[in-house]
């Protein structure tokens, strides 16, 4: 090796050290997301802000190293220049795991990287309701988690398999794009399969999947109706279905799950989803009072006889909303706004966040009063001291 050479070589180790530290920085200030980009400084997703991390740009050339170092597939290195959207995961030893994303913007490289905690999640750390663990319980049917980018689908879904790993004697098989947490196996055996790595794509691995004798099956997204089609038979042939949507409540992902089939079958895939469907969980993050972390507001939909009754009929199906709001004491369901009262009540959140995310603003504000109207009234009084 030539002088130039190794001097480059030398070169490339000293930054690609520079870089992971400042992603180990980031990470010691609890960052969910890293963004790289060529021609920007270094930027971190702290407590839902992206802020800036460093004051030097980026160059082009700096962006596609770290892009080379972070693709562990050889195949897939050597023909980086003609990557338009990649997807990986990458760990580094004693700091962390992340979700990676590579993309072209302006003719060069953007790197964006989300933050997998080396813990597997629960219900407790993740501060969801404990009706989940009835929902988790399902021995067959679908349970959807539905909710927009960065909400933390993918954490809910991993404490679901973890809880049913802790709990039941089961054969769960992940599909992932890529592989997030690391599931070891408890009670359960939990095989985990990485698309474009393990499998070629989801339906390829879940028609896969229905010959490896699960009990559980994980799909980390549903693409088209194919996906759909195939994860409702498994549903309807006695396996637990988890997947996820990004759909904001529960009316609005059974329309979505219907219009992604073509018109002439979306009347049978009414019928289909109303009798497979076992739960959705929607969820929403709002910041803590604090501004140190963000908190879950959560809706959740179980699938009852008369739930499926508003599901199977189009016109009544915006009615599950007041349906979740009713079921609440007796069957453990409840609304946004529901969740966001106890929320804002108990001071997890505060009273202009909870607005702010409130699906029915005023109808809100009105129930708030109404809560601290009571909660004023069921105060004990204090008794006047006896002279």
């Amino acid at each position: 090796m030539d002088e130039k050479s190794k001097s480059t070589r030398a070169s490339a180790a000293t930054h690609q050290r520079g870089i992971e530290q400042i992603i180990k920085a980031a990470i010691d200030r609890s960052a969910s997301d890293l963004h790289i980009k060529a021609g920007d400084v270094f930027r971190a997703r702290i407590d839902g802000k992206l802020v800036p991390f460093t004051k030097q740009r980026l160059t082009p050339e700096q962006t596609r190293a770290i892009a080379q170092h972070l693709i562990a597939n050889d195949e897939d290195r050597a023909r980086l220049d003609k990557l338009r959207d990649y997807d990986c995961s990458w760990g580094m030893p004693g700091v962390g795991r992340f979700r990676v994303n590579i993309l072209r913007q302006r003719s060069s490289f953007m790197i964006v990287m989300r933050v997998i905690p080396f813990d597997v999640p629960t219900f407790d750390t993740l501060k969801l309701p404990a009706i989940l663990t009835t929902v988790a319980a399902a021995e067959r049917g679908m349970i959807l988690v539905t909710g927009v980018t960065g909400s933390g689908k993918s954490s809910t879904m991993a404490a679901l398999v973890n809880h049913i790993n802790q709990t039941q004697q089961k054969h769960v098989v992940t599909l992932e794009n890529p592989i997030e947490f690391l599931h070891r196996d408890i009670n359960s055996s939990v095989t985990q399969r990485e698309i474009g790595v393990d499998t070629d794509g989801f339906r390829a691995g879940l028609h896969a999947a229905l010959r490896q004798d699960p009990d559980v099956v994980m799909i980390g997204e549903m693409p088209d109706s194919e996906t759909i089609d195939t994860a409702l038979k498994a549903a309807e042939t006695g396996h637990l279905v988890i997947s996820s949507l990004h759909t904001p409540d529960a009316v609005s992902t059974i329309t979505r799950l219907v219009s992604m089939f073509p018109a002439e079958e979306q009347e049978v895939a009414r019928m289909r989803l109303c009798e497979a469907l076992q739960a959705v969980v929607s969820q929403r993050l709002l910041p803590r009072p604090d501004g140190h972390g963000r908190v879950p507001a959560v809706e959740v939909l179980i699938c009852t006889t008369a739930a499926r009754d508003l599901i199977k009929d189009p016109a009544r199906t915006p009615e599950l909303h007041d349906y979740i709001r009713d079921a609440r004491e007796q069957f453990g369901m409840q609304t946004f706004d529901q969740h966001l009262i106890d929320l804002a009540m108990d001071e997890v959140v505060t009273y202009e966040a909870a607005v702010a995310a409130a699906t029915n603003p005023k109808e809100f504000e009105r129930q708030m009063r109404d809560e601290r109207r009571h909660a004023r009234v069921a105060a004990p009084v204090e008794a006047t001291p006896r002279r």
